[in-house]
């Protein structure tokens, strides 16, 4: 693959809580016209930090001007970018659908099991069900759920752990142990 092919891969920004922090990095991804496929934030190891994750699509030269950039123009404590080979990644995702499909349908408790799929919910009108797994994992169960009707839909972001041990795991350390 040359340089200049567009490659998934995912950035991990860790950053500080402050106010403004989410506007202020998908602002440099807007002013250069660049497409976020997938974000999402969430605490970290450390109480007072922050992880974003982003998913997104481009050439491996820009992905480290990308990288420069978010480091310059955000107060960040690192950001780096992985393959999708140096990841371990999931999405979450919820389905509610009527509760009466649940006892009349033999077919879509199939669908759940087969699917590693778990009820969270039962009550009269509805119930809900959730399942983590990768991208191409829920696509299939919403499209087997789909011939059911679902009455509502939620997807998380990615969310990914990196396969090593990355230098920010020690800085995170000594971050928390200055306060």
């Amino acid at each position: 693959m040359s340089q200049e092919e567009k490659q998934l891969y995912t950035i991990s920004v860790y950053t500080e809580n402050n106010i403004g922090l989410l506007n202020r990095i998908s602002a440099i991804f807007q002013r250069r016209h660049i497409n976020i496929e997938s974000l999402n934030t969430s605490a970290s190891e450390i109480d007072h930090v922050s992880k974003f994750t982003i998913l997104i699509r481009m050439s491996e030269v820009n992905i480290k001007k990308i990288i420069g950039q978010i480091e310059k123009q955000v107060e960040v404590i690192k950001a780096y970018y992985h393959t999708e080979d140096e990841t371990i990644y999931q999405e979450s995702c919820m389905f509610k659908i009527k509760s009466d499909l649940l006892f009349d349908e033999r077919q879509i408790q199939n669908i759940i099991k087969e699917s590693n799929a778990r009820i969270v919910t039962v009550n009269k009108a509805f119930f809900v069900i959730e399942k983590s797994g990768r991208k191409e994992e829920i696509d299939l169960l919403h499209r087997e759920l789909s011939v059911f009707g679902i009455m509502q839909f939620t997807r998380s972001g990615r969310i990914a752990v990196t396969k090593d041990e990355m230098k920010i795991s020690t800085m995170l350390r000594e971050l928390e142990t200055r306060d």
